[in-house]
């Protein structure tokens, strides 16, 4: 034993214990519980980054993020981080300092997309709608006409409030438009449909953590080849190393030349994708689809039988994978989320930005999205509400 080494931080106790990870119902918006065929993946033996073998799983990866995405974009690949990088990636990829950007979100992730492009030198313009809703075809005209933005940066499905923005109705004048429109699917990729080539995006990202069911720590994300081309015509580097797309692809084998090294992938979280993908190729889109809009119209009606009010009105606008519910008033909505973990073992969240304290959150998410699951939340909730006391009006 080294005598006089230095070593003064004597080791943690706790790390001397065993892990101990207790088992909970995650029905908030996400990250959500994972299938043992994902988890067991992540068991599997460790390979090299530019291994033949692994480089065999990027490519079944790839094709899978096509198929989720319906898109035929050969610039297509997971980042290397939670949804927060693959929408840096998206913004920092095609935007220069000057560039304007149109945000057409007033949920939380609009205003993370206007934080990275004000880092980025963009000149903002964000528009401004009530947060149970969300913008309309002309609403975005207008936008467009006044503001001549580069670049458009759209959320499809809000976990903050709970909103799917109707993208099918915009699409043809989205394919007319000469700008980028970035859209941001973390929330929504699964549960409702998308389409990346028929709509006319030019970047569509999601998350690892969600619908999907595999652990957070990558993001699908794809680029158009107009996408393509304004990055490779950019007169300034892409602020970021890590990030930068075209060594990303490169390493991904998106552009037919011979990969070289950019990072090391998290190996283990890429054969988790790879299984959550392919247990989606296995459903196909359409059912899983039809699944969350059957359980979601399900949920939606029972927590009106239990006299609560969903917080988006119209039913069209409301996310099937996030429902936002009113706290009642008069009701701590914390002391009954805290109720139903304690007593039930399930996991829903409050509001997030605009919506904290304002709402409770319910996911039903790829494998958690079943009419087992809203009957155990209900019950829960019925049951909590009974347990907590009301606040005083005093």
């Amino acid at each position: 034993m080294i005598e006089n080494s230095g070593v003064t931080i004597k080791p943690p106790p706790a790390l001397k214990l065993p892990l101990n990870v207790p088992s909970k119902l995650l029905l908030g918006p996400g990250p959500s519980n994972c299938p043992k065929r994902v988890l067991n993946a992540a068991s599997m033996q460790m390979l090299g980054h530019l291994d033949e073998d692994f480089v065999k799983i990027m490519d079944e990866v790839k094709t899978g993020i096509q198929y989720a995405f319906q898109t035929t974009n050969k610039m297509t690949f997971a980042i290397s981080g939670t949804g927060h990088c693959a929408m840096e990636t998206a913004i920092c990829n095609v935007i220069e300092p000057g560039d304007k950007l149109l945000i057409a979100s007033s949920g939380i992730w609009g205003d993370r997309a206007l934080e990275i492009a004000l880092r980025n030198g963009a000149k903002c313009q964000q528009m401004i709608i009530p947060v149970d809703e969300v913008f309309q075809l002309e609403d975005l005209k207008k936008a467009v006409t006044f503001f001549q933005p580069q670049v458009i940066f759209i959320c499809h499905g809000d976990s903050s409030t709970g909103t799917a923005q109707p993208l099918a109705d915009i699409a043809s004048y989205l394919k007319e438009l000469e700008c980028m429109v970035i859209v941001d699917c973390v929330a929504s990729l699964g549960s409702v449909p998308i389409f990346m080539d028929k709509w006319g995006i030019d970047i569509l990202y999601s998350g690892s953590q969600k619908i999907l069911n595999a652990p957070p720590g990558l993001s699908p994300i794809s680029f158009s080849p107009k996408g393509m081309k304004k990055i490779k015509l950019r007169k300034t580097p892409v602020s970021s190393f890590y990030m930068d797309a075209l060594l990303i692809g490169n390493y991904w084998g998106c552009d037919d030349q011979p990969r070289k090294y950019h990072h090391t992938a998290p190996i283990n979280l890429v054969y988790c994708l790879r299984e959550a993908l392919a247990i989606l190729v296995e459903e196909t889109l359409e059912k899983c689809w039809e699944r969350h809009q059957s359980c979601a119209e399900k949920l939606w009606k029972n927590l009106k039988d239990i006299g609560l009010e969903l917080f988006i009105p119209d039913e069209v606008n409301r996310l099937p994978s996030v429902t936002t519910v009113k706290i009642p008033f008069q009701r701590n909505g914390l002391e009954v989320t805290q109720c139903i973990k304690k007593r039930f073992a399930i996991d829903i969240a409050g509001g997030l930005g605009q919506t904290a304290g304002k709402v409770w959150r319910i996911g039903l998410m790829g494998c958690n999205c079943n009419e087992e699951n809203v009957s155990k939340v209900i019950n829960a909730l019925q049951e909590c509400l009974k347990a907590t006391t009301m606040k005083s009006s005093l």
